[in-house]
């Protein structure tokens, strides 16, 4: 057996048990720190999240705006034709990630907008 093989699934076995331990181990750490602060862990962790929902749709919706961007971009203004008359797609299949990671990161940017502008409207009102 090359080493190769056996580093494989050893490595993965330790990565996945540091993750495990890693979150267990920070989710105490913040646990104890809300304590010292005479805070509820229990209560934080029931909180509400009114903009959940809203983060979410302008996530995907940016996502699929990008990939939609993209594939225009590919077949009609990237596209590259050759001698024998044949297009050639998939050619440019970096701008497939790079346009999805761009809607979806101006989605998230939207979404903060929406919710900082309520956060700001509501503080003035209290």
């Amino acid at each position: 057996m090359d080493a190769g093989e056996v580093l494989i699934p050893v490595t993965m076995f330790a990565g996945g048990f540091a993750m495990i331990f890693g979150i267990y181990y920070l989710k105490t750490r913040q646990n104890l720190a809300m304590i010292e602060k005479n805070m509820n862990p229990k209560q934080f962790a029931n909180r509400p999240a009114p903009y959940k929902n809203l983060k979410w749709a302008l996530l995907l919706i940016g996502a699929g705006a990008g990939l939609f961007l993209a594939y225009l971009l590919d077949n009609y203004v990237l596209y590259q034709q050759h001698s024998n008359g044949h297009m050639d797609h998939g050619q440019n299949v970096p701008i497939y990630f790079a346009l999805i990671a761009i809607g979806g990161c101006l989605g998230l940017l939207g979404s903060y907008k929406m919710e900082k502008k309520w956060w700001d409207d509501n503080k003035e009102n209290a």
